[in-house]
Parts: C-alpha cells; structure tokens; sequence
C-alpha cells in the first residue's frame, strides 16, 4: 500500500502595486492610540539572566463591581392538582400546536410564534405535540427520541423564551404521552421571579 502524497499548499497571491501603496497610504494616515505605544530607551541596556523585576498591579476602583447578569425566572413544573386533573380528562389545554412533519428551523418558528399568539390572547396551559420520534437508533447510541422530541424542550429552557415560558412538562397519555408536551405561559407583560 503506498502513503498517499502530501496534499499540495495553496500559494497565497501576489499583491499588485495599487494594492501595496493604498496599504501603505492608510498605514501612514493611522495614528497609534497612547497606551499602546511603548517608549523606547534611548540607551538601551544589555540583555543579562537576571530575574525581571515585579509587575505592580492595580486594582479597580472600589465603586466598580463585577458584572452580574440578571436572574432569569425559574421553570416551573405543574402542580400535582391541575396534572391530576389533566390526565382525568376534567380540565383541558386552552390551545394546541402539532409540529409534526416541520423541519427544526420551521417548527422553531412556528412554536415561537404560537406561544407568543397564545399568551397574546390570555392562553394559560397549551399543548405542544412533538411526536415520539422514530424506533430506530440515533445517531449517539440512544433509542427513539426525534428531532423536535429532543428539541422542543431545549428551546423551551432558552432564555429568549423565559418571558412566554412559567414551565413545561411531558403530557399525561390521554393528551400524547412523550410525545407531547405542556407549556404554561407566563401572562402577558409579566417576568416575575
């Protein structure tokens, strides 16, 4: 069996002399900024082995603080009351979005947009079908479990969609089982903590 050749370099081109001198013109017309610019002895000394001397450091001000993200709210899950209901049939979703045959980037958009519509129109608890995915094995060595099934709810965690999302949770059998979710949604205008 014979190594295969190295694999050939790419020559870089040739600047022409138009490109040269427009670098070189706007190279002279920058002026470097003060605090990079480092001063040069005038009588420089020789290089010698001695340890180089300690560089001081400055603290920042007492009055800056370090920065701090905001807090999103937390995700909460159903209350064991209103799932008992939900999986006994005596209450139900105020809406329903099926995401099945959509593509990820379609049904990212589509599910964005229902829950924003959704809450817009006063919508509490909604259902967000997924579908169980196919049988087969994934590509990581996992059983079952589609696209949006695996999806779906990392969107729901992001913290662009904590202003729509109180917190989801899998559906009871009745309303999909795994492959469902349901999604509480925050009121309109409201991000409590």
């Amino acid at each position: 069996m014979k190594d295969a050749p190295p694999p050939a370099r790419r020559r870089l081109r040739r600047l022409t002399d138009e490109e040269i001198a427009l670098w070189l013109t706007v190279t002279k017309s920058v002026t470097p900024r003060a605090e990079t610019v480092l001063p040069t002895p005038e009588n420089p000394l020789p290089h010698t082995n001695a340890e180089p001397a300690p560089v001081a450091t400055v603290a920042p001000p007492a009055s800056l603080k370090p920065y701090r993200a905001p807090e999103l709210p937390r995700l909460a899950a159903l209350d064991r009351r209103l799932r008992q209901r939900l999986s006994r049939g005596q209450t139900g979703v105020d809406k329903v979005i099926d995401l099945h045959g959509l593509r990820q980037h379609e049904a990212h958009s589509a599910l964005y947009h229902f829950l924003a519509r959704a809450q817009g129109e006063g919508a509490k608890l909604v259902l967000v079908v997924t579908g169980k995915g196919e049988g087969r094995q994934g590509d990581y060595g996992e059983y079952g479990g589609g696209v949006l099934r695996r999806a779906v709810p990392m969107w729901l965690r992001a913290p662009d969609w904590r202003h729509l999302v109180i917190g989801f949770e899998e559906a009871s059998r009745p309303h999909g089982g795994a492959g469902a979710l349901y999604v509480r949604l925050r009121r309109h205008g409201k991000t409590e903590r």
